[in-house]
């Protein structure tokens, strides 16, 4: 199957099967897919938390709205972080990134305010759940990106001081009754005319 057949059969998993673990392996390799993710300037102010410790993930659940049976019948959450202060982001980039790419930032971003920056920052995390989703669908993943989750909460459970949570996705094993597969409910997208323009 070549990845437009496997794009057109990944879908938004409404529930998982609480036996369909994910290998290590995979795990791993997507570990590593997330951190060779794009963002501006190689700007990187994510952290990528894997949860698969069954205490946290009941803690999450509590936490996550109509997602909480996702997150605890899933293999594994991904919470998705984006650096909460930024002079520690400036610190990052000057210490890390080339001089161009930090003038990028004093002269493009910066002065836009704190608002803005703080925009900038959260558009680069989630270029990287693009990424993640397509990773998992040419790995045969089935996934769940979650907004509706409380990032307040996610964030008084995992106690990451410096990097606050933006979402979070579920990955695992379908539960082979859900009823959002393609075969059960299959996917409704505009014509492509409407969207995809050539100029």
């Amino acid at each position: 199957m070549n990845f437009l057949d496997k794009m057109k059969n990944r879908y938004t998993v409404k529930k998982y099967n609480p036996q369909g673990k994910i290998s290590e392996e995979q795990i791993a390799a997507l570990q590593e897919i997330l951190n060779l993710s794009p963002s501006s300037i190689n700007s990187q102010p994510w952290n990528f938390i894997f949860v698969n410790d069954n205490e946290i993930k009941k803690q999450l659940g509590e936490k996550s709205y109509f997602n909480k049976e996702k997150v605890l019948d899933s293999s594994h959450v991904i919470v998705f972080q984006v650096i909460k202060n930024i002079e520690n982001f400036e610190k990052q980039i000057e210490e890390n990134l080339p001089e161009g790419a930090v003038n990028y930032y004093r002269t493009m971003v910066k002065p836009k305010g704190e608002d803005a920056i703080k925009s900038w920052l959260g558009h680069q995390v989630y270029l990287s759940l693009g990424v993640l989703l397509s990773a998992c669908a040419a790995m045969g993943i089935d996934s769940t990106p979650m907004e509706g989750i409380e990032p307040d909460g996610y964030d008084a459970v995992l106690n990451n001081e410096n990097y606050e949570t933006l979402f979070a996705v579920a990955i695992g094993k379908r539960d082979e009754a859900d009823a959002n597969q393609p075969k059960f409910n299959p996917k409704k997208r505009l014509n492509a005319e409407k969207v995809i323009v050539e100029a």
